[in-house]
């Protein structure tokens, strides 16, 4: 029995995507804990930004180490794993400044308690990176791509990756296979071997 794998169009533009070393960097730059936790789980749970501001309490399952993401892209529920940082961060942060229904609030315009807006969310990166002294340009979107990225490098099959995003179309998840360094022998510069040989 033959398998036909799909053909990967190349897409135009590959996605920004950090090393690991720049995703440490990042999310140990901002000095409050909620700032922090706002990258780490756009990174450690490849949130998009709405998902991550429409996150509830109730969707933090501390026992399973899950993350419930309720309606996400297409109207879809799905879980990714919370990583053990994460779960004492969230404690940590919960305990010393309580939020009633959102994860993460932000004021409303007469500076009430409010749903952290898309904006504070994209505050909290570019502050991050500008403090962080990385050079790429980095959006909410680019710790998504890391996310993906990193879990196929680190060995994580293509359709856990694709259901962990909650991609409708795996031709969507195949653009990482393009910036992920895969395959039996990491790509190297010939720059690197042409004066050790």
């Amino acid at each position: 029995m033959r398998v036909m794998l799909p053909s990967i169009e190349r897409p135009h533009k590959l996605p920004v995507v950090l090393s690991r070393s720049e995703v440490k960097q990042l999310l140990k730059t901002p000095k409050l804990l909620k700032h922090r936790l706002v990258l780490a789980m756009l990174y450690g749970c490849g949130l998009r930004c709405f998902e991550l501001r429409n996150l509830q309490l109730k969707d933090l399952d501390f026992d399973r180490k899950m993350l419930h993401i309720r309606q996400g892209k297409g109207r879809k529920d799905r879980y990714v794993p919370l990583s053990q940082m994460q779960a004492r961060g969230l404690k940590k942060y919960i305990t010393a400044d309580p939020p009633t229904i959102w994860c993460f609030n932000g004021n409303d315009r007469e500076g009430n308690p409010a749903q952290l807006s898309a904006m504070g969310v994209q505050w909290i990166v570019r502050e991050a990176r500008k403090h962080s002294g990385i050079q790429k340009e980095i959006t909410t979107h680019s710790l998504r791509h890391s996310y993906a990225t990193h879990l196929l490098e680190m060995g994580l099959d293509i359709i856990s990756v694709k259901d962990l995003l909650g991609h409708a179309d795996i031709q969507t998840t195949l653009t990482y296979l393009h910036v992920a360094q895969l395959g039996r022998q990491k790509p190297f510069s010939p720059l690197d071997r042409l004066y050790t040989e």
